[in-house]
């Protein structure tokens, strides 16, 4: 029978799962909602049946991210900054800087080989440049997140700046640009400048290399890593399934756990 393991990224806003058999990888992605444990269940479930294997089966779970507490299910329960590490590094093996923004947090690690963490800082005081930051200026856009992902900063367009950060004067920023006749795209461009720039303020402190890797849901915001790059004046890799890293490198933990004591 072949072994599978499971990594869980019980994210604030949405939950991240990744199955590994020792060879190929599954992913399943969803929103959190209000009861994230039931929800991480449900959807290991979900993702067995559509393996072909028995929930039963899966004898090893890693959680990670913010709903990894009291989560029910799991074998072992690794901190997001590792398992971001360690996933941006499968993901990309040269990887030497890792920038996460997640939901309620964001974070700047830098990494030795094999994902090894050698330094972070993590912005976990305060909403501005979050996953929920965004949600709160897409719903004053009258945007879905995922329309906001999609965007292209047009080349006669310049980006409008944007001066505050805390979500409540940001979005009243945001309304008074609309109303002056900005364009939704210039303002979004404008967000993740002023979120980029935060980012590299910040990352600045860990004394960031190259490569730098993007990770999280925000990964698959392509105005946003351009803007990133500018700020760190520095390439800035998205490689394919960078929104799973979490969940990946809990995996890999898994997998680990099972080859040290078999299922």
């Amino acid at each position: 029978m072949t072994k599978v393991v499971a990594g869980l990224d019980l994210g604030s806003t949405a939950i991240k799962l990744a199955l590994y058999d020792g060879g190929r990888f599954g992913f399943w992605r969803g929103p959190a909602g209000w009861d994230t444990r039931n929800t991480a269940v449900t959807m290991l479930e979900s993702a067995a049946r559509e393996w072909q294997i028995d929930p039963g089966c899966i004898e090893h779970v890693c959680g990670t991210g913010y709903g990894r507490i009291g989560a029910v299910g799991l074998t072992r329960t690794v901190t997001e900054i590792t398992c971001h590490a360690k996933g941006a590094a499968h993901l990309y093996p040269e990887v030497r800087t890792v920038i996460d923004i997640g939901g309620q947090d964001s974070k700047a690690i830098r990494t030795e080989e094999n994902g090894h963490v050698a330094d972070f800082i993590m912005n976990d005081k305060c909403a501005a440049g979050t996953g929920r930051f965004l949600q709160v200026m897409a719903h004053a856009l009258e945007l879905d997140l995922a329309d906001m992902a999609d965007m292209q900063l047009d080349s006669s367009e310049a980006a409008c700046p944007i001066n505050a950060m805390c979500a409540v004067f940001a979005e009243s920023e945001v309304i008074g640009l609309l109303n002056r006749g900005k364009s939704r795209n210039s303002i979004v461009s404008g967000l993740y400048q002023s979120i980029s720039t935060r980012i590299a303020s910040m990352a600045a402190r860990i004394d960031p290399t190259s490569p730098i890797v993007l990770t999280g849901g925000v990964s698959m915001h392509g105005l946003l890593q351009a803007q990133l790059a500018k700020a760190l004046n520095a390439p800035v890799i998205v490689p394919e399934n960078a929104v799973y890293a979490g969940a990946i490198g809990a995996a890999l933990f898994a997998w680990k756990d099972y080859k040290i004591g078999g299922f």
